[in-house]
């Protein structure tokens, strides 16, 4: 039995209704929990460093560990000495600990290990953030600000700077969990500090894109090609990200004519999910890449993304910083 697009549009949108209920509820509750956080009644912690908390309203991928990226290296240019703090999800690791590029994204997460070893700033993970950043702290005496990956709704660490990024997806039908895509109504969007616009016109923020011309091969990283070079190759598309479209969409932007193999977010990749029986090029993102360390062949090849942000967000940060370190 086969069905059409609109027997699926159709199967989604009556699970969508069945769910509203259940949607209403969830959403009364994420509205009295931060009403008690506001109120002191449940105690949230300060980190004693400004806190810069990235996150998003949607489930899924919207951008926020390249923007967590750009963050990390604009500081780091400028004289602060960031840190970046995750929760470090699909990892198991819930005591503090830091990632590095060795570490076993199993362990810490597949993200802490793309920060690691693109941020040339300390990363650390664990269950409990609070935790973690004190136990970050007595290793790394002299970092000054905290960059708190996903950390939007962790309502028990306080935080200086709230940046909200909204996609091009939006907020899908508007409904919270479980019945649509949020975890907050888009409400929340008016008490954030920022907001971050990706790759869209439809909410006023400052604007971002991400950028990604350049790959080089699983098994040597030293070895590069512009992504230009694969126009008119046909190649098998790997993404186990929130929004595996978006990846596929640039690599067909750049003229490759794509076999997409989407994954669920954060993927435990094994070799059997990348054997595809043929000889193409296989093309992943960094964040899954790093789960596939210990059976890269020649043929797999990476695509690190950057952020750009506008150049005015960055001096509105360094402003609100600088307000910060004077009181």
């Amino acid at each position: 039995m086969t069905f059409s697009l609109e027997d699926h549009w159709y199967r989604r949108t009556w699970l969508s209704r069945a769910l509203w209920p259940a949607s209403v509820v969830f959403g009364a509750l994420v509205r009295l929990r931060r009403l008690l956080f506001r109120l002191r009644l449940l105690r949230s912690h300060a980190a004693g460093i400004p806190v810069i908390a990235v996150g998003n309203l949607s489930v899924g991928g919207a951008g926020k560990t390249p923007l967590a990226l750009w963050l990390a290296q604009w500081l780091a240019a400028r004289g602060w000495s960031p840190a970046i703090v995750s929760r470090g999800y699909g990892g198991a690791a819930l005591a503090p600990r830091a990632a590095s590029i060795a570490s076993d994204p199993a362990d810490v997460g597949d993200e802490p290990v793309v920060l690691a070893r693109r941020s040339g700033c300390p990363v650390w993970v664990g269950a409990d953030r609070v935790a973690v950043i004190a136990a970050m702290r007595h290793q790394h005496p002299d970092c000054d600000v905290v960059i708190l990956d996903d950390g939007l709704q962790h309502y028990r660490l306080r935080r200086d700077i709230e940046l909200a990024i909204v996609d091009a997806r939006g907020f899908g039908n508007g409904f919270l969990l479980p019945a649509g895509p949020l975890r907050e109504p888009p409400s929340r969007l008016r008490s954030v500090d920022a907001v971050i616009a990706h790759d869209t016109e439809a909410v006023p923020g400052y604007r971002m894109r991400l950028t990604g011309e350049q790959v080089h091969c699983a098994t040597d990283a030293r070895e590069r090609r512009s992504l230009g070079s694969f126009a008119g190759t046909r190649v098998h598309a790997v993404a186990g990200i929130g929004h595996p479209e978006r990846f596929f969409s640039a690599l067909r932007r750049h003229g490759l004519e794509v076999i997409a193999h989407p994954f669920p977010d954060h993927h435990p990749f094994r070799a059997g999910d990348l054997a595809f029986g043929d000889a193409l090029p296989v093309l992943m993102t960094e964040k899954d890449a790093v789960k596939c360390r210990g059976f890269a062949q020649p043929n797999h090849w990476v695509l690190p993304v950057h952020a750009e942000v506008d150049a005015s967000f960055g001096e509105w940060l360094l402003r609100r910083l600088g307000e910060r370190k004077s009181r």
